[in-house]
């Protein structure tokens, strides 16, 4: 039995040997083929010892000779090839999951792909490692949350991993929703659902690349889903508010926050109250910004919580507060995962915390003289300043908003403040009165410095200044103007001076036009929301990005797939002149409408642009979509002599995105 054994064991190794050095089984003869067995204990072997590259060689011998190996030791290979640093073997794994998934996506297990996918993250390759995620998917099971999480950390590194990320997010909100008949189904979703950082993450990163349609569509799905958001995730909705201009909706955020009787989290409400005074200033409300920074000035909250606030929770509205157009999220006010670490490059300013409390900064002021001086709204201006007076607020003084008009040669604004402040019974320091008066000479105008001299004659007695000499002339003030009292200085002057330079008068109107076609898209009153435009052009008031996402995003919920065909061309003219910069979500959402309405002619123009102008195309998306609504499209009809002009001209778009796509 040995003497038979020992030639026959030789044979094997031999066999394996010679097996070991080709890949393929052509130059293998039959009874030289080493048995599943040994190739099997040959990948185990190589697998314990790290041993990738012969691993590889009898995986691929196995897989020519037998086929696929059971799912152990397919998902074996893709787990140790994941743990290696070399990114040849993570291309190698990734490879050999694309032919499996091709073949037979049943021998995938999830936990290996995980694994895959992180590794590929980390190996900054996010276009496969997005790949893997969405193979996961598609086998109906759900990415394990946590280590979702750690995959989307390193993907959001990039600007394609952002939008690949953000759009694996969705897809899996989408893709169990989907599947869920009755409430109670769920459940499925609460490992995604109770993981609010992996949405704050991908929320705050369709902020940092100003992804509007994106970040819209996952604050709809949190609503969808349940998520119960944290004091993070009001601070990064704000900033999504703030970039697409949704006013209102902050409004209704402030009535929640407002119930709270603490703050204790005031990094995160600075991003609250930064963004809605910031879209104030934006629609040009001076009453509502001069509000706002009064309400900030009063508020001296606690930073504990008391036991009210406990039982509170806040609300982010996203659209309509009528909750069958609209959606909405809950926010717990005691909630906060102090591992997510919100950015603050993208905050405007306006609001700065000073011994723990939350004060509107100078440029927030200087933007509100700006304002009420530009638009003419100095009663407002007026308003402002005798309620900091009245109620003793800390922060800016009357006298820093006359002096700092004055300075800025705004000379009728700070005389009319002056005297709202006098009607009003608010005294102001000699020194202010001086200051104007002096400009009044400077700038050669002697009906005003007449006036002015006649007007602090009669008030001289309630001056402390002229107390000592109570029968004070008019010869005697110009006297002092000119010798005795120096001109006060504001210290709003440099920050009056930088804001002046970046205002622009006409900025708001476009605001308020898109405000108005984002509310009529959102409620599907298209009609209206083409008038609304179509008002816009006569006025010459010249739409921008936001204009065209609103109503591209309008359309595409009502499935007007013809009337986006004709926004195309208008938007096109607008990218050709410049007119608008060349916005990737908005390209995309182009091509997904596209394709969901069949104009294959529109796809292929707009990939094009995508890459003539170097954006990236998310292939597996748009083949996906492709396969599951026109996976048979015009298959047959090469065979028919027949066919129309446009119909060859279809059928010729068709093909040449199956050729694109890679579909076969």
């Amino acid at each position: 039995a040995n003497c038979g054994g020992g030639p026959w064991r030789r044979h094997r190794v031999l066999a394996a040997q010679c097996l070991s050095m080709s890949t393929t089984a052509g130059s293998i003869l039959p009874w030289e083929a080493p048995s599943r067995e040994t190739l099997l204990r040959t990948i185990d072997v190589a697998l314990k010892d790290g041993n990738v590259d012969q691993a590889l060689r009898a995986f691929g011998n196995y897989k020519s000779l037998h086929g696929l190996p059971e799912p152990r030791v397919l998902n074996g290979v893709i787990v140790s090839l994941s743990y290696t640093s070399s990114r040849r073997w993570l291309q190698r794994a990734y490879d050999l999951v694309l032919s499996v998934y091709q073949c037979n996506s049943n021998l995938l297990n999830s936990s290996s792909l995980m694994r895959l996918a992180l590794a590929l993250a980390r190996d900054q390759t996010p276009v496969p490692a997005s790949a893997v995620l969405r193979i996961i998917l598609e086998s109906g099971k759900l990415p394990d949350a946590d280590m979702l999480s750690m995959v989307f950390l390193h993907m959001l590194k990039s600007q394609v991993g952002s939008y690949l990320a953000a759009d694996v997010l969705a897809e899996t909100c989408e893709c169990f929703l989907d599947q869920i008949s009755y409430r109670r189904q769920l459940k499925k979703l609460d490992p995604i659902k109770n993981n609010v950082t992996l949405f704050n993450m991908i929320l705050e990163s369709c902020v940092n690349f100003k992804c509007i349609i994106r970040a819209q569509k996952i604050m709809e799905l949190m609503s969808l889903v349940g998520v119960v958001a944290d004091v993070n995730t009001m601070a990064v909705a704000s900033r999504v508010c703030q970039m697409v201009g949704q006013r209102d909706e902050l409004m209704t955020m402030k009535g929640s926050i407002n119930s709270f009787s603490s703050l204790p989290f005031s990094q995160q409400y600075l991003h609250f109250y930064d963004s809605l005074l910031s879209l104030q200033f934006s629609g040009n409300d001076m009453d509502a910004a001069a509000d706002l920074i009064i309400d900030l000035y009063r508020q001296q909250k606690s930073c504990t919580f008391s036991d009210n606030d406990v039982q509170k929770q806040g609300v982010i509205q996203i659209g309509s507060g009528n909750l069958k157009s609209g959606y909405r999220i809950m926010f717990d006010p005691t909630k906060l995962d102090k591992g997510f670490v919100l950015d603050t490059k993208y905050q405007s300013g306006l609001v700065v915390p000073i011994s723990g409390n939350l004060v509107p900064s100078e440029k927030a002021v200087a933007k509100l003289i700006i304002g009420c001086v530009k638009a003419k709204k100095l009663g407002a201006l007026s308003s402002f300043c005798i309620t900091l007076h009245k109620e003793e607020l800390k922060g800016i003084s009357a006298s820093d908003v006359i002096n700092a008009c004055i300075q800025m040669g705004w000379l009728h604004a700070a005389h009319d403040i002056l005297d709202s402040l006098e009607s009003a019974e608010i005294p102001v320091g000699v020194g202010t009165y001086m200051s104007l008066l002096r400009e009044y000479e400077n700038e050669h105008k002697p009906e005003e410095f007449n006036s002015l001299l006649q007007q602090i004659q009669k008030i001289a007695s309630t001056m402390e200044e002229f107390h000592t000499s109570p029968s004070f002339t008019i010869k005697d003030i110009a006297k002092i103007v000119k010798d005795e009292i120096p001109q006060t200085k504001s210290s709003l002057l440099s920050s009056l001076v930088e804001e002046t330079e970046h205002y622009n008068p006409g900025d708001h109107l476009t605001f308020e036009f898109n405000n108005s076609i984002l509310f009529f898209c959102k409620a599907n009153m298209m009609e209206d929301a083409l008038s609304t435009y179509k008002r816009m052009r006569e006025q010459n008031i010249r739409p921008n990005l936001h204009t065209f996402c609103h109503i591209l995003c309008g359309y595409s919920s009502l499935s007007m797939y013809r009337e986006i065909t004709i926004l195309w061309g208008e938007i096109k003219r607008r990218l050709e002149y410049r007119e608008i910069s060349v916005d990737r979500d908005l390209l995309d959402c182009l091509v997904l409408d596209f394709l969901k309405g069949g104009y294959f002619s529109r796809v292929m123009e707009v990939i094009s642009y995508m890459s003539t102008h170097n954006i990236y195309c998310d292939k597996w998306k748009y083949r996906q979509v492709f396969l599951k609504l026109h996976k048979n499209l015009y298959r047959n009809l090469n065979s028919l002599h027949d066919k129309t002009e446009a119909q060859s001209k279809r059928i010729d778009d068709v093909r040449a995105f199956r050729t694109w796509a890679g579909i076969k």
